[in-house]
């Protein structure tokens, strides 16, 4: 719970300077792609988290690698090192994403389909879940065949199920029934 609130206060923290320098879609990518990069790296992650080696030293290595970023962005990084919060970096930025879904008026939608879908069906089923809740929907698609056909959308706690598996299940419910 505490590294919670801590990470969340450090997000806060990266967001202000992000919405000071007007460019929250380009922070949100540098975070989260250091925030992935430290859960698929090894090497990264034990560099990171180890006590062995100074922070200065951390904090020379993400200088150089954050070369382009902005300065600010690189001076942030470098006080979560040096205050030893560096393993929190991947909480840090999924709060990041939650400010920023909130600011820019963003949900994320977990929807299951029966097959592959093209690059036009992705963004029809965003764009018909955006209309459905008013808000800018990014899906994240997944495969099941199991459902038969539609989809499931999961939002939230809030699911929607309009799947064949589902459809066929209520019919033979009601069938049973009769």
């Amino acid at each position: 719970m505490r590294d919670t609130t801590i990470a969340h206060n450090y997000a806060e923290a990266l967001f202000a300077l992000a919405q000071r320098a007007n460019d929250l879609a380009g922070w949100e990518a540098l975070i989260g792609g250091l925030a992935d990069a430290m859960g698929s790296d090894r090497t990264l992650r034990l560099f990171l988290e180890s006590p062995r080696i100074a922070a200065a030293d951390k904090n020379k290595v993400l200088a150089d690698a954050f070369k382009g970023a902005p300065r600010h962005f690189v001076l942030f990084l470098q006080a979560v090192v040096r205050n030893r919060r560096q393993m929190l970096i991947p909480e840090i930025s999924a709060a990041y994403l939650d400010l920023a879904d909130a600011v820019e008026r963003r949900v994320h939608a977990m929807v299951t389909v029966v097959r592959e879908a093209t690059d036009a069906e992705r963004e029809a089923i965003a764009k018909q879940l955006s209309a459905a809740f008013g808000k800018q929907v990014v899906p994240h698609l997944s495969v099941n065949s199991a459902i038969l056909g539609g989809v499931i959308v999961r939002v939230g706690d809030s699911v929607m199920d309009g799947s064949m598996r589902k459809r066929l299940g209520a019919l033979k419910a009601a069938l049973a029934a009769s």
